[in-house]
């Protein structure tokens, strides 16, 4: 079984990638929607949160665990692979590497969670992979909120991220990072503000991919989905059924995650 997690539903553009790459697998889903969004909070706080987090999920005795949010593998990847080093663990990672490759202007943009977009670690990736290249950093507020509320494809999320995307068209920026996994529920307003000439980069796949690869051998099951919350199931419910298809929601357990 493999442990998903994520501050509230972005990680389910993970969760799905996983699921087309693993149909037979078993799938468990937990969002911490009492928290969500993470990006804006104080780092020490959501630190021993998502460690509690990772905790009550080690309870139900994962395969493997993959840290589905930005803001929690930027902050506490590393320690919670320190800290639990017979599990494997994958987290994500800024796109900056194929966008910057694959750039034809030589301007990319990263949208990113405030956590995100103010570490050490997306730095890094601007300075190993972005060199020559014009790496432009912006943070949607309020973007994850309507993507909570199913409203990512929205007039709304129009608006929202028009005064970023609309000065990054005049920038010649021709490739946009989707640096949060709520994001990608997003990505029909960003294409529609960003302009048709313009990339969207959406790392889940490729994280979808290498869970794949570091997932033991004898990791089985049956194919099931169950979707726990800190919040309020039937909410998660109603927002997974906007997001993921009908089937994995019809046929999926729903409850809390108790911490």
């Amino acid at each position: 079984m493999i442990a998903v997690f994520d501050s509230g539903v972005g990680g389910l553009s993970v969760l799905r990638h996983l699921r087309t790459e693993l149909p037979e697998q078993d799938l468990l889903y937990a969002a911490d929607q009492a928290w969500c969004p993470y990006g804006p909070k104080p780092a020490n706080e959501l630190r021993a949160r998502i460690h509690r987090v990772v905790q009550a999920l080690l309870e139900t005795h994962p395969d493997e665990l993959v840290v589905a949010c930005n803001t929690a593998s930027t902050l506490a990847l590393g320690e919670l692979r320190e800290r639990h080093r017979d599990l494997p663990i994958v987290g994500m990672e800024p796109a900056v590497k194929p966008a910057a490759a694959q750039t034809d202007t030589g301007a990319i943009g990263v949208l990113a969670t405030a956590t995100t977009a103010a570490s050490e670690r997306l730095a890094r990736l601007v300075d190993r992979f972005g060199r020559g290249v014009d790496v432009h950093v912006a943070v949607p507020e309020g973007l994850v909120e309507l993507v909570e509320a199913g409203r990512g494809d929205s007039p709304d999320a129009d608006a929202l991220l028009r005064p970023i995307l609309e000065p990054w068209r005049a920038a010649r920026v021709d490739a946009v990072v989707l640096g949060c996994t709520h994001y990608p529920f997003a990505r029909a307003s960003i294409e529609r503000v960003a302009g048709p000439d313009v990339a969207v980069v959406d790392p889940a796949p490729a994280v979808a991919r290498q869970a794949v690869r570091v997932l033991p051998s004898s990791a089985r099951g049956p194919g099931r989905t169950c979707f726990l919350t800190t919040g309020d199931p039937a909410e998660l419910r109603r927002i997974a059924a906007l997001l993921v298809p009908e089937g994995w929601v019809t046929g999926a357990e729903y409850g809390r995650l108790a911490l």
